[in-house]
């Protein structure tokens, strides 16, 4: 079986790649248009042994000859911080829409046997109580999540329009291995081991459903493979932490004093909690397997190995 992975060289499409090559006998080709969040350092274990081409999601040549020949696409593509998107959202309209559109294209010109689109918990805002389930409203807050939601309509209307054969997944905040320091795990990770400021947003209260991104990249490939064509499939790790919760592990894990912590002005459209439903796909057999904590002692220990590729 051939699958074509897009964003195969960014966070959670490097992790995907590995996960595939390790547990199965795919062929795999990877498009990345390489961004600064795309780098071939997380690939470089099995480089020689996918194959690998550089262009944008947006460029239908490419995706053209590019998705020749393959059985499946997982889309993981995207333009995700969103501070960059209050900064810059026509870059984002661009990837998470446009890009979109475009693979959706030529997954029917090519009659691809599926296409999963990964998408984001972020795209139903913010909820006060309980958890999101398939079935809730989107209802975005900030340019990132509105174009994330702007391609998940899409891939619905490709569904009901075309019977494209789509499947979508929804996970919460990944966080692992290889993940661009902008973020909040990762950059704080960084800053904490250079005894730099931890910049918390607010009152530091805001809630995240914290996922572990290979217990993620697990439920990916079972929503790829067992899914209802059709449908969508949100995949939560079960772990609800406020953003001072997670700061505070954080330098105690690196063993470094709270006076790093720095509150500063939140940030614009900010949502406050988000919570996912996933009986859905546990339906299909999957779960986390990995401990919140085992998780977070394993990504800081990453980060100090490769303290010098981000530095």
């Amino acid at each position: 079986m051939r699958i074509m992975i897009t964003g195969g060289a960014g966070f959670i499409g490097s992790n995907f790649v590995h996960y595939l090559y390790e547990n199965n006998d795919y062929e795999l080709v990877i498009l990345d248009k390489l961004t600064y969040a795309g780098d071939m350092e997380n690939i470089k274990e099995v480089s020689d042994k996918v194959e690998f081409v550089k262009g944008d999601i947006a460029d239908d040549e490419i995706v053209f000859s590019t998705m020749k020949d393959c059985d499946m696409v997982v889309n993981f593509a995207a333009e995700t911080h969103v501070d960059r998107s209050i900064q810059d959202p026509g870059v984002f309209v661009k990837t998470d829409v446009i890009g979109t559109y475009n693979l959706l294209e030529n997954v029917r010109k090519h009659d691809v046997e599926r296409y999963l689109q990964i998408s984001t918990d972020e795209v139903y805002g913010s909820i006060e109580a309980g958890s999101f389930t398939e079935k809730s409203n989107l209802d975005p807050s900030s340019p990132y999540s509105a174009s994330k939601a702007g391609g998940d309509l899409l891939v619905s209307a490709y569904w009901k329009t075309y019977d494209t054969p789509v499947i979508t997944t929804r996970s919460s905040n990944n966080f692992g291995p290889r993940q661009y320091p902008e973020k909040l795990i990762p950059l704080f990770i960084m800053n904490a081991m250079q005894d730099k400021p931890l910049p918390v947003y607010g009152d530091g209260k805001n809630v995240r459903d914290w996922i572990y991104v290979m217990d993620n990249c697990k439920g990916i490939e079972v929503a790829l493979l067992k899914g209802e064509l059709g449908e969508v499939y949100n995949i939560g790790g079960g772990n609800e932490r406020n953003n001072l919760e997670i700061t505070k592990l954080i330098l105690e894990l690196l063993g470094k004093p709270e006076s790093l912590i720095t509150f500063v002005e939140d940030r614009l459209g900010h949502d406050r909690r988000y919570s996912l439903d996933s009986a859905k796909i546990m339906k299909l057999g999957w779960k986390p397997e990995t401990t919140f904590e085992d998780a977070m002692q394993e990504t800081v220990e990453w980060y100090k190995k490769n303290f010098s590729r981000f530095k």
